[in-house]
């Protein structure tokens, strides 16, 4: 849905949205993972993926269903790190506004711990930024999104 999250790719193909799960009825989380081509693997991709899912849905109370991983892979001369070409993982996630921001940290510590488990690639090559806004900067079918821990009620009225 457009509009609905800010951009939170550095390469901003595919824009990091949120989407919506039509089975739920609420807003879905997104990471996008930006890397050179080449530099992970199918198999680690889709193994960050799960682990992504599951650390976001314990860290910030979800069903795992909510969460949509995406993978950007950009040419390897459109990579720079340090005004040189490079291979990092940039890993960059939106948050509602109201997480305690220990929980937040955390997440952010726990995803660079497990892209690094996971891809080989050492956490000095990881970049994890988690963006956060207030949920009410969010609309999604036409309601603004609810702040963390009223999503109950807001399924409720979404349902009614």
């Amino acid at each position: 849905m457009e509009g609905v999250f800010p951009c939170i790719s550095w390469s901003c193909t595919p824009c990091g949205r949120g989407h919506r799960d039509a089975s739920s009825g609420v807003d879905v989380p997104i990471y996008t993972c930006t890397t050179a081509q080449g530099t992970l693997r199918a198999d680690a991709k889709g193994e960050l993926a799960t682990e992504i899912t599951r650390v976001h849905a314990e860290i910030n109370h979800v069903p795992p269903a909510y969460v949509n991983v995406v993978f950007s892979e950009l040419l390897q001369d459109s990579v720079y790190v340090g005004g040189e070409p490079g291979a990092p993982l940039l890993i960059g996630g939106w948050a509602r506004r109201g997480h305690p921001q220990e929980e937040t940290t955390r997440l952010a510590l726990e995803l660079s711990a497990a892209a690094s488990r996971i891809t080989g690639i050492p956490e000095r090559r990881i970049l994890v930024v988690i963006q956060d806004s207030p949920a009410r900067s969010a609309v999604e079918g036409g309601q603004v999104l609810p702040d963390p821990g009223q999503e109950k009620e807001w399924l409720s009225r979404q349902e009614a």
